[in-house]
């Protein structure tokens, strides 16, 4: 379906034709519609929160599979950069979990309140950055799509309408990998899984923080559906995966 029978389809007609405009300027139609599906969760958004992609829904998929084969069962999970919960939302939805989920938006964690509301799960949302985040819990999963852009990348005219500090990062894109697992390494279980959304050029440095903070722990970059390197993944167990 293209994006204008999209428009025609789920926008009350006295607000089509002032939609068709906005979408022909270039502004996305996720928010002209105002809500997308992600791994089967209604999540409505706004321009406070990042876009949902397929690439993360296949991160959520990724990570409910290596779950199972860890053998962890009703984890302990904490979200880095949540925007509007689409991640949790939709692990919350598909196992028996316990879940934080902090963001430094406050207007993005609007958002995700309202986003679990609506999809009827009970979410612990923070608001507060990794920079200065404290936490003394131990974690089964710590997961994050962090900011990865460089921010002297060239990407898509539309991704101008969405938060800078969802999009962007310093240190060519890789401050946020190194400052959750700098700062996070020691909130982990035993038997743990991190579980990365990462930029397609970024693996083998992530892969050098994994070795520092996490020097005995295994470590994985897989492919999104186009091919390109998009996550990273670091376990307590040999999943397959290459050791550090």
């Amino acid at each position: 379906m293209t994006d204008e029978e999209l428009i025609l389809k789920y926008v009350s007609k006295e607000k089509q034709e002032s939609a068709l405009t906005k979408l022909k300027e270039g502004y996305p139609v996720q928010y002209i519609i105002g809500n997308v599906d992600f791994f089967g969760c209604n999540i409505e958004i706004n321009e406070n929160v990042l876009i949902p992609r397929f690439e993360t829904e296949y991160l959520v998929e990724k990570t409910l599979n290596y779950l199972k084969k860890l053998n962890i069962n009703n984890p302990l999970i904490l979200e880095i950069g949540t925007g509007s919960g689409c991640i949790s939302i939709a692990l919350k939805k598909n196992i028996d979990c316990n879940i934080k989920a902090i963001d430094i938006s406050a207007k993005a964690l609007d958002v995700a309140k309202e986003n679990a509301a609506l999809n009827k799960v009970k979410i612990n949302f923070l608001n507060a950055s990794i920079e200065t985040y404290e936490d003394e819990e131990k974690y089964d999963l710590i997961i994050s799509n962090p900011p990865y852009v460089p921010y002297n990348s060239l990407v898509d005219e539309k991704i101008k309408y969405e938060p800078e500090d969802a999009i962007y990062a310093k240190d060519d894109g890789l401050y946020f990998y190194k400052i959750i697992l700098e700062k996070l390494s020691h909130n982990l279980k035993n038997n743990y899984l991190i579980a990365f959304e990462i930029g397609d050029k970024e693996g083998d440095r992530i892969k050098e923080f994994a070795n520092k903070y996490l020097p005995n722990a295994y470590f994985k970059l897989e492919k999104d559906y186009n091919n390109y390197e998009r996550y990273a993944f670091i376990s307590s167990k040999n999943l397959n995966f290459e050791k550090n």
